[in-house]
């Protein structure tokens, strides 16, 4: 029998999982992981084994929902290639973007934690009631597993009051509306991990997770000092469908001169914009890349710029910057968008190596570069299980 923790990030037309053995300690790779696709459609199961060899497609019944899809990814688990035998899994560690100033750290399931939770879905609609939703279906199906929840918000709940007060009358920012900053889980994982590349870890550090969701954290000594998303996942960045930062007077001129409603706002601001508003053409920055059109270029070069001006404020916050950090799907794979955001911050002292940016070393600064450039892929999943062992005791 192998023991195991399952690790759920539920979004709301699929759901990433992944099963780490515990057996001598908490494995550093999944022993199985992969994606459902297609909730309340057509629905499919991907996944991958320890070697990261993907495994036959299993196509699930159309339509079904959270609860149903889970519970045929828990009937396939001990089938699958690299789950021979049966698991037992001892907890569930789940992702859930917000935990307000409720939750700065991991914590276990509760009901009356699950109904504080609840009030924090209108600041992350696209994500909260989700990933609410895969843990009370995991709680129903798996009552003997122990569920732990993860926030996105708790890595930077020890910032100092300067950087999370916004300038509006105290009774509204001591009633919770400030900055809480997201995408922890990614940072705590690559601050854990940023010694073993540099050793710089301990300085004044940037990381850039770029993905369809993207955001900035500014770390000194590994702790979060500052970042770009505030009270909302809105924030800070270009994104694939959101707009990032906007003047709020936009949002009055919306309201009042174009006769938008709150939910035609909402779905413009978090569905109808960014990458996909600008150019017309596609969230996907792949696609953007591969395009001529021009309206893909000005996506583009606007998803960067905004990238460079936020890079240098955090490097004000810090006082300078050491080390620059890539992570997320753009990030990671996307050469040409790295080297137009380092070479935007050569007044930092940046030096990007070509050819290293071009082959995705671990390192792609020149030697003579002031600021240390890496890419450290990000592991949300082994951060989620390593939390929920501590948590409960087991050994990491």
């Amino acid at each position: 029998m192998r023991h195991g923790i399952l690790t759920i990030n539920a979004g709301s037309s699929s759901i990433k999982f992944a099963l780490f053995d515990t057996a001598g300690g908490l494995a550093k790779r999944p022993a199985l992981s992969g994606q459902i696709d297609g909730l309340g459609a057509e629905v499919s199961l991907k996944a991958r084994d320890e070697d990261g060899a993907h495994l036959p497609e299993l196509s699930l019944a159309p339509g079904i929902d959270h609860e149903d899809a889970l519970a045929a990814l828990l009937r396939w688990l001990p089938q699958a290639e690299g789950g021979e035998g049966h698991w037992q899994i001892a907890a569930v560690g789940h992702r859930v973007v917000h935990g307000g100033e409720v939750c700065t750290e991991p914590a276990r399931v509760t009901p009356e934690l699950l109904t504080a939770l609840e009030a924090f879905c209108p600041l992350a609609p696209l994500h909260q009631p989700h990933n609410l939703a895969g843990v009370r279906a995991l709680a129903a199906l798996m009552p003997e597993a122990s569920q732990v929840v993860c926030f996105d918000t708790a890595f930077h709940s020890q910032q100092a009051a300067v950087a999370r007060d916004f300038g509006l009358p105290r009774a509204l920012t001591d009633s919770g509306i400030k900055r809480y900053g997201f995408h922890g889980i990614s940072y705590e994982f690559i601050a854990r991990r940023l010694p073993q590349y540099t050793t710089r870890a301990e300085g004044r550090v940037v990381v850039a997770h770029l993905g369809n969701g993207a955001s900035l954290c500014a770390l000194q000594a590994g702790q979060s000092v500052a970042t770009t998303m505030g009270f909302t996942v809105l924030d800070g960045l270009v994104m694939g469908t959101r707009t990032g930062n906007i003047d709020p007077g936009v949002i009055l001129y919306l309201l009042e001169s174009r006769g938008l409603d709150a939910a035609a706002l909402t779905h413009l601001l978090y569905h109808e914009s960014g990458l996909l508003g600008v150019s017309g053409i596609s969230q996907d920055m792949r696609t953007l890349l591969a395009s001529e059109h021009p309206a893909a270029s000005e996506a583009i070069e606007l998803f960067c710029y905004r990238a460079i001006r936020e890079i240098g404020s955090l490097a004000a916050a810090l006082g300078g910057i050491d080390a620059l950090v890539f992570c997320g799907g753009i990030g990671e794979h996307a050469g040409e968008i790295r080297r137009r955001i380092v070479e935007g911050c050569a007044w930092l002292g940046a030096t990007l190596d070509a050819d290293s940016n071009r082959r995705a070393a671990t390192r792609i600064s020149t030697a003579e570069s002031h600021v240390e450039v890496l890419i450290i892929p990000t592991d949300e999943e082994w951060m989620i299980a390593c939390h929920t062992a501590e948590l409960l005791g087991m050994r990491v």
